[in-house]
């Protein structure tokens, strides 16, 4: 009996969502143009990590090797950036990450990946909210700090920030505000100020060729070993405050968070709960932590989301799917699969019989890219913790990268030889299984650089969200609901719905 109940719960961690017809709608109102929605993409990247982390970054810890640190960070940001743009093409639905996560690896992985996301966004609009006051508060003459250190003090070091930021926490109520309003009326605030950033960094371009000295690019050996050092602060603010309610609407919707979260607000079309929480548990981060302490939370928590996304994208191509499946891969699966229950051996493993797609080939995709996850963890670990021996030649961690890197040769041949999904996309990440893996590798080489102290808040906010999880989630889940009993309403209520109005549905 125990035996039975174990499997039932593990079978309830892995189960997985189907791809069903109309999934793409939505009830949030699509009011986005592509103008609107490559301004709200540039202005998420011009914020504070350009004009405020990117100097003290150089000054404290990378100096002219800067450059390199925004080289790394931008190749980790476009090798998820082409694993994201495969979900949009696949099902251009709200949430779409998480909601990948959950159709290839299961529900505790998309919960994982879904929260990890909140993070990054919550911590991302934080983390701009504090840049801001203290550029605000440095151009008049720092008359903000010294007045509430001297009054109001939090007396919390490594924990808490020196003292509460207002100003912070107003400006994020006021962007939260904003964001009720309605999609349009924010994304046209953002076009003003996507644009004004534009210009500013235009004239900073210019100003640094005519102003530039070529001496200041000599670097040395101290400058090329502070640069790994700074390219997660470089990471910076690659969140923004516009997705954060989506994504929790799209989990409450699922079930995996409180309903409530889900509600619709009648003439606005937005994500109003979802909104207002969000943009306070962000207004309190900034009101109580100090910048630092926020984007090292935020980079670890997208870096991890970015892994997940790769690893979804690597499992996801290589599955069968029966239910977008045209008759012609039915006929030519039937014809080249046999009666009788495939079996896995050697040859079968490096030489699949099939040209599709086939639940065995499937299944080892899904047990190599968790084996080449789990190895490229312990050899980003080895790299990241001790280099040190590696550069002096200790034969013994030699031969641990070595042995590593032979297992993760391995097992991406195996992948490789996998016959590849035919269902046809708008976009497709190229060279697979090689991209996925640079960007797992690293993300999580970035990673395992981070702080004990960081890794410790981490944790806490995972553990948070285990215990919704596991406390509300499993149990009230649509997956849990279609297994258990007759289907029920599975939306949330909507805050007085017009359906008759014209703007057409959003992501």
């Amino acid at each position: 009996m125990l035996w039975k109940a174990l499997r039932r719960f593990g079978r309830k961690l892995v189960r997985r969502r189907s791809l069903e017809l109309g999934m793409a709608e939505s009830r949030l109102a699509r009011c986005l143009n592509t103008l609107d929605l490559v301004a709200l993409g540039v202005g998420s990247t011009l914020g504070a990590g350009v004009y405020v982390l990117a100097g003290e970054v150089a000054k404290d810890k990378a100096g002219p090797s800067i450059v390199i640190c925004f080289l790394v960070a931008a190749l980790s940001s476009v090798l998820a950036g082409l694993c994201y743009a495969e979900f949009g093409a696949r099902v251009p639905r709200s949430g779409s990450a998480y909601l990948y996560s959950y159709v290839t690896v299961g529900e505790l992985w998309a919960f994982t990946t879904g929260w990890n996301l909140i993070l990054s966004y919550v911590i991302g609009t934080a983390s701009v909210a504090r840049a801001w006051s203290s550029a605000f508060d440095n151009l008049i003459g720092n008359h903000i700090s010294q007045a509430l250190q001297g009054s109001i003090s939090l007396n919390v070091p490594h924990v808490l920030a020196e003292y509460p930021d207002f100003f912070a926490l107003g400006l994020v109520l006021l962007l939260t505000a904003l964001l009720a309003l309605g999609a349009s009326e924010s994304a046209l605030v953002t076009k003003v100020f996507t644009a004004v950033n534009l210009l500013v960094l235009g004239f900073v371009i210019v100003s640094g060729f005519i102003k530039g000295d070529l001496h200041n690019w000599k670097l040395t050996k101290e400058d090329y070993e502070l640069a790994v050092a700074g390219v997660n602060d470089t990471y910076s603010l690659l969140g923004s405050m516009f997705p954060m309610p989506r994504v929790i609407y799209a989990m409450a919707e699922d079930g995996l968070l409180f309903r409530v979260l889900a509600q619709i607000h009648n003439d606005t079309r937005t994500p109003i709960v979802a909104t207002v929480v969000s943009g306070v548990i962000a207004a309190l981060m900034a009101f109580l932590f100090e910048l630092t302490d926020l984007v090292d939370l935020m980079s670890i928590g997208t870096l991890l989301a970015y892994s997940l996304v790769s690893i979804c994208v690597l499992i996801l191509r290589y599955q069968p799917d029966p239910e977008m499946k045209n008759e012609e891969d039915e006929l030519e699966l039937q014809e080249e699969t046999p009666p009788e229950a495939e079996k896995l051996t050697l040859q079968r493993l490096f030489c699949p019989r099939n040209s599709i797609p086939s639940p065995l080939s499937g299944q080892v995709v899904y047990v190599c890219s968790s084996l080449l996850a789990l190895l490229v963890s312990v050899l980003c670990l080895v790299l990241a913790q001790w280099s040190v021996p590696l550069l002096s030649g200790d034969l013994v961690w030699i031969a641990v990268v070595v042995v590593l890197l032979t297992l993760i040769t391995g097992i991406t041949g195996v992948i490789w030889r996998q016959p590849q999904s035919s269902t046809p996309l708008h976009f497709k990440v190229p060279a697979l299984p090689l991209l996925p893996l640079l960007s797992i590798f690293v993300n999580i080489y970035l990673m395992m650089q981070m702080t004990a102290g960081t890794w410790a808040r981490f944790g806490v906010w995972m553990l948070i969200g285990f215990v919704i999880y596991f406390g509300y989630g499993i149990r009230h889940s649509l997956e849990e609901i279609k297994g258990g009993q007759p289907p029920l309403k599975s939306r949330a209520p909507t805050v007085g719905l017009d359906l008759s109005r014209s703007c057409t549905p959003s992501i």
